[in-house]
This record gives structure tokens, C-alpha cells and sequence, in this order.
């Protein structure tokens, strides 16, 4: 199992205990003796041999991972949520070493039963100090098993949906425990109003001796003393590591031919955080979301092998062999890259695409759609008619290039632009765009009867359609990031959309895509026609109506 899976294992299984830990603190809004009862459960199931191996095997395995993972880092400049869960991850231990010798050691050592009502007494009443440092100490553990599953979880398609409920829950459990911990301190408040009803209280309970007291507060001090030397074991281990490396240096350089000087060890990410360069990364560096992906421009001959972890993540988007993750590259040469998303890329950037979203020279098939004399529909019409009016005919257009196979993927104006065959055969797509314009004809024969007598002419569409390469991928900025295709070909059937006009036909379609298709064209008129910034002449079959062509086979 890798460090990572690791990790996420032990992580699951602390907060699986204190989910069952805040359920059972919870019951105190019934009653104490609610709390008693759910507590027998909870025993059952954390103090037998195998709930006490799974979770104190995971305390010590999570906390030594983080110390790992501490030690890894190059440098503590990260973003705000990580350096939060790493900051509470880490004072988790000391602060629950005093609950966890006073209740299981007291107990395993010396039968001190610690029972709701022992434990609420101390905390409430006896040490109400103690009762704030355990309340501090069960919220941090929750906001940091919070951001933990956030992590992990974000990168899931069903996390959108299922985020508001899992925000409910991480919301509303820990604020019913400590309402039920209040109730149950003012519960026990009233039956120990006095000393000779506590001391009954703490007799009934088993309670320990001095000699034993003193025992568990050594033993308090030993833990203390360890995870104090523990990190600090760590944070010199870093300053000689950091110290040696500094011998050993290389630079990655960024596009505008900016460079950085790190030490050897150092992944392409830190490189980019150290230098105060935006890098996406929505799984905090763990090499899980793939957003921090980077193309290397120069090194890639001399960079060492994927770890089996990286390479998962890049098979599953279909990455080339030129791009890694930046937060699991370690280069030991000088290189130069290109980070692939925005800074701000979201965790939909990390979810499997296909290969050509990343860029990628396709054949492909190319179609315009105008919709003609557009001025003269919306004349005279209010502005919200008007959109009305677009987005019917964006709907119809848009339809019927789905239902053909394609991608509808540029709106502008009153003009469409679809691709086909993106994934498929090239000649395959040659059909389905021709079906297309077909269906195209069809959709928007139906949308003048239905707008009947509120249109002052029928409709009209022109459409030119060609195939050739192009290079396909997800361009844009934001939100108006879509797949799209640019090039000659691009060129070139936008040319043959404007030539319905001079030809006053509804379809030009370039001689490729008729052969590819395996469309009959004999009787159709043929044209050589000159296309700007483009040397050789293309040959076009003008179609007067689309619904007279005969289906390709």
C-alpha cells in the first residue's frame, strides 16, 4: 500500500472513531443514562483487541505520515487550507494526551471505569480547564478530518451533489455533542451538588490511588516529551537535508522565460509556490486531481521515471508522455515547462477527459450554420423576443447536431459552429455532419411553423461544411472554457457557410467530405472557389435544398 492510500486508510478510520464519539456525546439531549447506554456500543466496538490495534495503530501511523509528509516538504509556503490541516493535524497529539491517559491507560491499568458520568463530572465540574482543552481538541480533530475528506472527496463527479449534505453533517454533528456534553454537564451537576455526592461518584467509578495518579501523569510527561522530540527530530532533519542540497541545484524555467532556483529534491510545484508563481493544485499537492499537470518543453529525456501513483492519475486523463504532475516531478536537471490550467482551476479539471481536450491534431469535420437575414427577423422587436427568438433556434440547431453525433460548441451571434468525428472515423464523421445538416433543415422548418405569422419570412439557414486536421482541444478562460477546434480546416468551412449566400443555396460542402462520406455528387454543381491565405483552390459542390440529397451509405 503507498503512503498515500495509507494516509487516506488511517484518516478514515480516526474519523470513523470520532463520528461514533460525537454520535454517543450526542445522546446527552435524551439523557445521561442515553449517554451510558450508547456508550456500550462504543466500547464494543473500539476496546476490543481489534478495534483497539485498528485505532491506535492508525493514531500512531497517521501522525508518523504527517511527520513524513512535513519532512518532504521543501519549503511551508502553501495555501491557506493545507497549511490550516497541517497546523491542527499536528496539534491533535499533545492535546489528546491527557484525555487518552486518563481514560483508556487509567482504565487498561488500574479499572477506573470511566464512565459518562465520571468523565462529564471531571470535565464540567471537577476541571472545567480540562473540559475546554477536550472541546478545543475534538473540534480541531473534526475540522481537520473535514479537510482531509474534502481532499479526497472533491475530485469525485457525485461531490457537487452530495457536498451540501456532507456540509449538514460536518455542521450539525459536532455542535448536537457538545450540546449534548452541556446537557449532560448540567445533568450531573445536580445529582453531585455536594462533595460527599462527588466523592460517592468517584468511588463507585474505581477511583485511583495517588501512587497511581502519579504514574499516569508520568507516563502523561513520556508522550509529551516524545512528540515533542518527534518534530523537532523532524524540522532538523530539514534544516540538514536543506543545508547539503544547497550544493546541489538546478532551475525550472516558466513560460515569459522566468526561472527558479531550487534545490535538488524539489518538486516542480514547490518550485512554483517558493517563487510566488500561481499553480493550480485542488488536491494540495497529493497527486490525486492531476490539475497541476505541467508540459515539459525542455529535460523531458533526462527527467526520472513516473512513480506508479502519477502514472495512475496520468493514464486515467489520457495525459501524452510529454506532461507530468508538477507535484510529484523531481527533476535532477535543469528543465522548462508550461503549467496546463489556470491557477484557478476547479476539481472538474482534475476528472478523466480524453486525450484530445488536452490538445491534440485530429482529422476532423467541421460545420457552420448562419441563420440568413437575421437583421430583418428581430427588427422591430423587443430586446427579450429577440433572445427568445436565438435561443430557440440555438436549441434547434444545437439538437440537431447532437442527435447526428457531434459538438455543438461555439454560439456567436445567429451562427453555430459544430464539430464531428472528434473521437471517431474521419469518414464517420463526414456522415454524421451531412445527416446533420439535414436534421439542421428539418429543425428549423418546424420552428417557422411554429412561430407561424410572428415571423416576417421563413427562416433560412446556411450551412458549409468541411473536413481536413485541425488541432482540438479545451480552450478559453473561465467558465467559457469549451472543446474547439482551430486551424485551416476551421478556416476553410466558415469560408464555405459564407459562399451560401453567393451561391443562395442552403449547403456547400468541400470535395474531401463528399468522398469521405461516399455521397454521390454527379448531379450536384461543382466549383473550384479561392479561400483567403490559402494557395490551392477548394473544390465544393453547392446542395440548393439539403433534403433532396441522397443519404451516404
Amino acid at each position: 500500500m503507498s503512503l498515500r492510500r495509507l494516509r487516506i486508510v488511517t484518516g478514515l478510520i480516526l474519523f470513523t472513531y470520532l463520528t461514533t464519539h460525537f454520535l454517543n456525546h450526542a445522546l446527552g439531549l435524551i439523557s445521561l443514562e442515553a449517554m451510558e447506554t450508547g456508550r456500550l456500543g462504543f466500547l464494543a466496538l473500539w476496546r476490543n483487541p481489534v478495534g483497539t490495534l485498528a485505532l491506535y495503530g492508525a493514531l500512531l501511523t497517521h501522525y508518523t505520515l504527517a511527520l513524513v509528509a512535513l519532512y518532504r516538504r521543501r519549503h511551508l509556503r502553501m495555501p491557506a487550507m493545507e497549511a490550516t490541516q497541517l497546523v491542527l493535524g499536528l496539534a491533535i497529539p499533545p492535546l489528546l494526551v491527557p484525555h487518552i491517559v486518563g481514560t483508556r491507560l487509567a482504565h487498561t491499568w488500574f479499572d477506573v471505569t470511566d464512565s459518562y458520568t465520571r468523565v462529564v463530572l471531571t470535565l464540567w465540574q471537577l476541571r472545567p480547564e480540562l473540559g475546554v482543552r477536550q472541546t478545543l481538541v475534538l473540534v480541531i480533530a473534526w475540522i481537520h478530518g473535514c479537510i482531509g475528506i474534502y481532499y479526497s472527496w472533491r475530485l469525485r463527479p457525485s461531490f457537487p451533489r452530495l457536498a451540501p449534505l456532507l456540509l449538514s453533517v460536518a455542521v450539525l454533528l459536532p455542535a448536537l455533542a457538545l450540546l449534548g456534553f452541556v446537557q449532560a454537564g448540567r445533568e450531573v451537576a445536580s445529582r453531585a451538588a455536594t462533595p460527599e455526592e462527588v466523592a460517592e461518584i468517584m468511588r463507585s467509578t474505581g477511583g485511583s490511588s495517588a501512587e497511581e495518579r502519579e504514574q499516569l501523569e508520568r507516563t502523561r510527561d513520556v508522550i509529551f516529551v516524545s512528540i515533542g522530540i518527534s518534530l523537532a527530530g523532524v524540522l532538523l532533519a530539514r534544516q540538514i537535508r536543506q543545508a547539503r542540497a544547497r550544493r546541489l541545484l538546478y532551475h525550472v524555467t516558466y513560460p515569459g522565460d522566468r526561472q527558479v532556483v531550487v534545490t535538488l529534491g524539489t518538486t516542480v510545484l514547490e518550485a512554483s509556490r517558493s517563487a510566488g508563481i500561481p499553480h493550480a493544485s485542488v488536491c494540495g499537492g497529493r497527486g490525486r486531481c492531476s490539475t497541476c499537470r505541467v508540459r515539459i518543453v525542455r529535460g523531458l529525456d533526462e527527467l526520472p521515471a513516473a512513480a506508479p501513483e502519477e502514472l495512475r492519475v496520468l493514464r486515467r486523463i489520457g495525459a501524452p508522455p510529454s506532461v507530468r504532475l508538477a507535484c510529484q516531478l523531481r527533476p535532477i536537471r535543469n528543465l522548462s515547462v508550461v503549467p496546463l490550467l489556470p491557477a484557478g482551476a476547479s476539481a472538474r479539471a482534475g476528472q478523466p477527459q480524453p486525450a484530445h481536450h488536452g490538445g491534440q491534431e485530429r482529422e476532423v469535420t467541421v460545420l457552420f450554420a448562419d441563420l440568413r437575414q437575421f437583421t430583418r427577423v428581430a427588427e422591430g422587436r423587443l430586446p427579450y423576443d429577440v433572445v427568445f427568438l436565438l435561443n430557440r433556434y440555438f436549441d434547434a440547431v444545437g439538437g440537431a447536431v447532437e442527435r447526428s453525433g457531434g459538438v455543438a460548441n461555439q454560439f456567436t451571434g445567429d451562427g453555430v459552429m459544430a464539430l464531428f468525428g472528434v473521437e471517431g472515423d474521419p469518414a464517420q464523421g463526414c456522415r454524421a455532419a451531412l445527416a446533420a445538416a439535414g436534421e439542421i433543415v428539418r429543425a428549423i422548418d418546424a420552428l417557422t411553423a411554429e412561430l407561424g405569422d410572428e415571423l416576417p419570412a421563413p427562416l433560412r439557414i446556411g450551412i458549409g461544411i468541411h473536413a481536413g486536421p485541425a488541432v482540438v482541444g479545451q480552450m478559453g478562460h473561465g467558465v467559457a472554457r469549451y472543446l474547439t477546434a482551430v486551424g485551416d480546416t476551421v478556416h476553410v468551412a466558415s469560408r464555405l457557410q459564407d459562399l451560401t449566400k453567393e451561391y443562395d443555396c442552403q449547403l456547400v460542402l468541400s470535395q474531401p467530405v463528399a468522398e469521405r462520406a461516399g455521397l454521390d455528387v454527379g448531379a450536384l454543381p461543382r466549383y473550384a472557389v479561392s479561400v483567403r491565405n490559402r494557395a490551392e483552390p477548394v473544390v465544393i459542390n453547392v446542395v440548393k435544398d439539403v433534403r433532396s440529397l441522397t443519404p451516404p451509405r
